[in-house]
């Protein structure tokens, strides 16, 4: 359950990351760091060109999908910055992230039942390892280039 929350959270801080800096800071657009995502998630998966033709639309939904429930559960994260926040306030904008949390999940299951009519148990296992290592790796990455 941690393990997930992490991932969502580092998906959701890489996207917002990305989208935020321009071409010139970031290195990469969006279009740029997907193509990445696939041609990494592809390799360490042993998904072949086939799978990921009929898998990468269905996977790059769910991600869209997710960003769209991170994005308003960051909305409401930073409500909680103003000093004059009540807190029944805070009270919402708690329940709102952990909803969103919930959302996601929800989608991760209802995307699962698609994936397995692509990939094998295996490919999407690994590919869950994968996507762990992808986003630790691009952090690193990130990481690295703001300290130039």
């Amino acid at each position: 359950m941690i393990q997930k929350l992490a991932t969502l959270l580092i998906i959701s801080c890489i996207s917002i990351s990305i989208q935020a800096q321009d071409r010139k800071k970031s290195g990469f657009t969006k279009e740029e760091f997907r193509a990445r995502q696939e041609a990494y998630l592809m390799q360490k998966a042993e998904i072949t060109q086939e799978e990921a033709a009929k898998f990468f639309p269905v996977y790059f939904e769910l991600q869209d999908r997710k960003k769209a429930v991170n994005d308003k559960a960051w909305e409401q994260a930073r409500k909680g910055k103003d000093p004059k926040t009540s807190d029944a306030e805070y009270e919402q904008i708690i329940e709102g992230i952990v909803k969103a949390r919930i959302e996601a999940d929800k989608l991760d299951l209802e995307y699962l039942q698609r994936f397995k009519k692509i990939l094998s148990p295996k490919k999407i296992y690994k590919l869950q390892r994968a996507e762990i290592r992808f986003h630790r790796d691009i952090l690193k990455i990130m990481h690295q280039s703001h300290k130039k």
